[in-house]
């Protein structure tokens, strides 16, 4: 298969053979990572600007490991050092960074549609790091990698998402890509932080947790995005909130013996999640992170035109 996308915006754009072609190319991508020397010659000569307008841990020393681990030349750029301070407009930003001629531009924005609408305006490669309340198209595709190590694929797999549905990409991206693959989602969280019509994305709605929770095969738990709440909370207290909605060890007994559990951080102990959960034999929070790296890889890889070149030689 060739991969001839130019960007990577949203699991939506994405069909089933080209997410199944991703986590294909992410595997192989891996072991590059357990050797002694971290880094092949892939993407030498290639250049990677990391344009971070929210705050990041995970996902931005993720892709900068990727594409180091490539060999790329990497770029960081925050919304403090760009002169987006002075009051330059976004489309000049990202123009003036395409008139050094970088290959791709790794984008995380609060504006949903950003990363689609900065993909109009210059001609490398674009991926969306996550774009407010859109989507999340990298850290869906790593949990669908991190499920598919687990259970070997997704067919009829229950998947669970709880939390903060409403101010989360995470979840509409797993929601998308989870579905397309043949699992069943289903979400449940306060109805405060349920969008209305988000069943016609692919998932199904509960209002009790131990009923999502049960016989699930996967369950992802989300935190409460209080930066996006506009300074109030949706539910009364997070005392309130981790009795009704926290994965602890009385309520992960219901799910199925061996599911899984999964969190894209950063972890609020004690509130979504309880510390002898995230920590236990089930979980497989860290090992996302591994293959977030993995994923981000093989991302850069391909839209820079390797499975392309690769078919030609």
């Amino acid at each position: 298969m060739r991969f001839e996308k130019k960007d990577i915006l949203d699991i939506d754009s994405l069909s089933r053979e080209e997410i199944t072609y991703i986590l294909d190319t992410a595997r192989g991508m891996k072991e590059i990572s357990q050797r002694a020397v971290k880094k092949v010659p892939t993407l030498r000569g290639k250049t990677i600007v990391l344009f971070f307008q929210e705050p990041s841990t995970r996902t931005k020393i993720s892709f900068e490991l990727a594409g180091k681990r490539l060999s790329a030349d990497t770029v960081a750029i925050s919304k403090s050092s760009s002169s987006i301070v002075k009051g330059e407009t976004l489309r000049d930003t990202v123009r003036t960074l395409e008139s050094m001629k970088p290959d791709i531009i790794v984008m995380r924005h609060s504006s949903s549609g950003a990363a689609s609408q900065v993909a109009k305006w210059v001609q490398c490669s674009v991926i969306n790091a996550g774009d407010g309340t859109h989507a999340h198209p990298s850290q869906a595709l790593l949990d669908m990698m991190t499920i598919q190590e687990e259970k070997g694929g997704f067919e009829g797999l229950r998947v669970s998402i709880v939390g903060d549905i409403s101010h989360s990409r995470v979840a509409r991206s797993n929601i998308v890509g989870l579905s397309r693959m043949g699992a069943h989602v289903t979400i449940c969280a306060p109805g405060t932080m349920i969008p209305v019509g988000i069943e016609h994305m692919g998932c199904t709605v509960a209002r009790d947790m131990d009923a999502c929770v049960a016989d699930a095969d996967v369950v992802m738990m989300l935190r409460i995005q209080k930066e996006r709440q506009g300074g109030s909370l949706l539910f009364p207290s997070e005392r309130e909130y981790a009795a009704l909605y926290g994965l602890n060890q009385t309520r992960l007994a219901l799910a199925a013996k061996d599911a899984l559990i999964m969190h894209p951080g950063p972890l609020n102990r004690g509130v979504e999640i309880s510390t002898l959960v995230a920590d236990g034999e089930q979980s497989v929070i860290l090992d996302q992170v591994t293959n977030g790296v993995a994923l981000r890889m093989a991302l850069f890889y391909l839209v820079a035109g390797g499975s392309r070149n690769a078919d030609s030689n």
